[in-house]
């Protein structure tokens, strides 16, 4: 009866069956790591409306241990919730290039009373609006801490290939974006992802 989803960085809820889905379903969607050299992963399975983690009923948890040392964004995980026809949900969380999977079994995957069902669509319905802005404004930092990790892995790979002006560009747009980032300034972020981009842009036209 309630959206069914996993918690994902920065605290959001990512939906994988919407509510009211007919039953037996099945959906799987490939998520990766958070962080360079993540050899673990938490898969956090949520169940409700709103968009931020802490927001939903936690209904399980567990942990995919074994994945192969990478950058972070290389790994592929697999997650795959499967629910069967008498409503018992399966979330399994494999690893493509190890193989290496894990999974939990969540009898009843409700466990909510009609009452509370119909409190946390209520919840959602009256803090739609808030819930918006909070969840543009987190996934705008998660695009921030993306472009500011390529970013510096770009300077890392290819400093010595730019031209100084150029590099020192990138450098003082990144600085931009870090410190817009850090004070969490949605209209600032913005602002320094597009400077950012287009000094990018010019640096990759010249090599």
């Amino acid at each position: 009866p309630l959206t069914l989803g996993i918690e994902t960085m920065g605290g959001v809820m990512t939906k994988l069956i919407d509510a009211n889905s007919t039953i037996p379903c099945k959906k799987s969607e490939v998520f990766s790591t958070a962080a360079d050299n993540q050899t673990e992963v938490t898969i956090h399975v949520l169940q409700g409306e709103r968009p931020m983690a802490a927001q939903n009923k936690s209904i399980g948890q567990f942990n995919l241990t074994g994945i192969a040392p990478a950058r972070r964004g290389v790994p592929q995980i697999e997650v795959t919730f499967d629910i069967d026809a008498n409503g018992i949900l399966n979330v399994s969380a494999k690893d493509k290039a190890t193989g290496k999977e894990q999974s939990i079994r969540i009898e009843a995957s409700s466990g909510l009373s009609e009452d509370e069902i119909n409190r946390m669509k209520a919840e959602a319905e009256q803090n739609a609006a808030a819930d918006k802005a909070e969840r543009e404004k987190i996934d705008k930092l998660n695009q921030a801490d993306s472009m500011i990790f390529t970013t510096e892995n770009f300077l890392k790979d290819n400093g010595d290939k730019v031209p100084a002006d150029q590099k020192s560009g990138i450098e003082s747009a990144l600085q931009q974006l870090k410190d817009a980032h850090k004070s969490a300034d949605v209209a600032a972020i913005d602002t320094a992802i597009n400077n950012l981009n287009t000094v990018m842009q010019a640096a990759s036209q010249q090599m």
